[in-house]
């Protein structure tokens, strides 16, 4: 019997070209600190392909998928990934589809002596 839910329709996402990041002295810089696991760089490698939800995710980089959700939280967070859509399992559990949120990060230093 077909579901009634759509299992995977195609994900519209274009990720911004550019994000800067501007490292200060005064400011804390979450970015760097996501990006310091080796975990959420092999997601972000993942994601650079295609959009996946958590699960498919999980599967790709051989983790739990509890241990990329919190990943996946974190890089949210940090506006390095964006969920995108929503996918419903064949059982009609709603998994969110996750995607880049930039094509290219750029980090800056900044000189905050004034």
């Amino acid at each position: 019997m077909a579901s009634a839910f759509p299992h995977q329709p195609p994900v519209d996402h274009a990720p911004r070209e550019r994000t800067s990041v501007v490292v200060d002295r005064d400011e804390s810089t979450d970015v760097l600190q996501v990006l310091s696991s080796e975990s959420a760089q092999e997601i972000l490698s993942t994601l650079t392909s295609d959009p996946g939800t958590a699960s498919e995710i999980a599967n790709s980089v051989d983790q739990s998928v509890q241990n990329v959700s919190y990943h996946l939280d974190r890089l949210c967070e940090a506006d390095l990934i964006t969920p995108t859509k929503t996918w419903y399992s064949q059982k009609g559990r709603e998994m969110t589809v996750y995607a880049l949120a930039t094509e290219r990060l750029v980090v800056q230093f900044s000189d905050s002596t004034d």
